[in-house]
Formats: structure tokens, C-alpha cells, sequence
């Protein structure tokens, strides 16, 4: 299976980056960042493009893959609504567009939120966003598309993109995973559950912590 990964200098990537690169059922990695991910592998590439609005300029090195993982995003806490809607939904469709005109054949899979509102009726903006974000992904023109929606994400040992924050509480993972099994993740479970379901598919289009998990456990 030959894949792109984006988002691969935040945490999320990163993780399902490491993930690709040690799974044997995976051939190829293109990588697509605005700066470099600084890894390095046989089987891995990277394109440093700055306006993922604008694929035209690769456009011709994109053909070819079986799946993307699209794991860029941010965050809502500090930017505008106008700014938010645009890196979430604008950018995310524009890069998904391209990809279902040049690989129609592919599995998207999409790096979500636990919260994200289908109805997009909810207060929350991000929430409604994310599920307008969802919610249209799912009608372009791919084999199949995934909405992931993980919640707490306990990272990769010694990952280079992880959140300072997290290292204060790691330890509460294997308590809320007992308690909110929908609620908490092992990034490691992420990345694999990717590549189990772009390889073998999956009957339903958002997976929460609990599908995210048990997805997983069968690559």
C-alpha cells in the first residue's frame, strides 16, 4: 500500500508516521509538510509545500496512492472563527478535493475530535465545523472515508512533536481508559487502526476510541 501522511510535524502525525514506517503492509510514505518532519527512510518521501490551498504546483506527485492520512489540524483555542473554519474545513476540502480527482480508488481516513457535532448545530463552533468538515469529506468521490474522533491521546515514547502538557498527565490514562473507553487513546492504536482499515475496510464511517481500539487490535 503506498500512502500520504500530513501533519506529520504535529504530535498525531508524527505518531501514525512512526506507525507507517514500521508496518510491512505499507511500500511507500509521502510525506507533505511546510517544513520538514525530520525523518528519514527508504521507503519514505517528503514534498515541503507551504499552501495546501493550492496542490496545483505537485499536483503530478500525488497519483498513485492507495490512502491518505490526514492528520493536520489545529486547534481553536486562541484564533479566530474565520481563521479556524479555514485551516479546518477550507484547507482540509481543498487537499481532499485534489486527491479524490487523482486517486479515486483511495481510503480517506480523517483526524477528527471526540465532540465533533454531525448535526452542526451545536454551540461550539469547532464542533460544528469539524462536523460540517466530516460531513462533506464523506461525499467526495473516494473508495471510502473515515472520521476519526479520539479524544485523550497518550503519545508515542519519544516522539519529537509532543505537547509539553501531556508528560504532567500521561498518568491518568489507564484510569479514564477504564472509566471513558471512548475517551482515551494510545497514538500508537490511532496509526494502526488507520492502516487496518484502509487495508480491510470498516462498516461504519466515525470511529470513536472504542472502534479506534478494537480496529486496531486486528492489523
Amino acid at each position: 500500500m503506498k500512502i500520504i501522511i500530513t501533519g506529520s510535524t504535529g504530535m498525531v502525525g508524527e505518531g501514525v508516521l512512526i506507525r507507517a514506517l514500521g508496518n510491512q503492509s505499507i511500500s511507500e510514505i509521502l510525506v507533505i509538510n511546510r517544513k520538514s518532519c525530520g525523518y528519514t527512510d527508504a521507503k519514505l518521501k517528503e514534498i515541503i509545500h507551504p499552501n495546501f490551498m493550492d496542490l496545483n504546483p505537485i499536483k503530478d506527485q500525488l497519483k498513485g496512492y492507495d490512502a491518505c492520512f490526514f492528520c493536520a489540524g489545529i486547534s481553536s483555542v486562541g484564533i479566530t472563527k474565520e481563521a479556524y473554519e479555514k485551516i479546518t474545513y477550507h484547507l482540509t476540502l481543498a487537499f481532499a478535493e485534489t486527491l479524490a480527482e487523482l486517486n479515486p480508488a483511495m481510503t480517506f481516513t480523517y483526524v477528527s475530535g471526540q465532540g465533533t457535532d454531525s448535526s452542526e448545530k451545536s454551540r461550539s463552533h469547532w464542533a460544528r465545523i469539524k462536523g460540517k468538515t466530516e460531513n462533506e469529506l464523506k461525499k467526495l468521490p473516494f473508495k471510502a472515508v473515515y472520521a476519526y474522533r479520539p479524544g485523550f491521546i497518550k503519545p508515542i515514547e519519544g516522539m519529537k512533536n509532543q505537547l509539553s502538557f501531556y508528560k504532567y498527565i500521561e498518568w491518568l490514562y489507564p484510569v479514564g481508559q477504564k472509566a471513558l473507553p471512548n475517551g482515551f487513546n494510545l497514538l500508537e492504536e490511532i496509526g494502526d487502526s488507520m492502516i487496518y482499515v484502509s487495508l480491510h475496510g470498516f462498516e461504519q464511517f466515525i470511529l470513536n476510541g472504542k472502534e479506534i481500539r478494537e480496529t486496531a487490535k486486528k492489523l
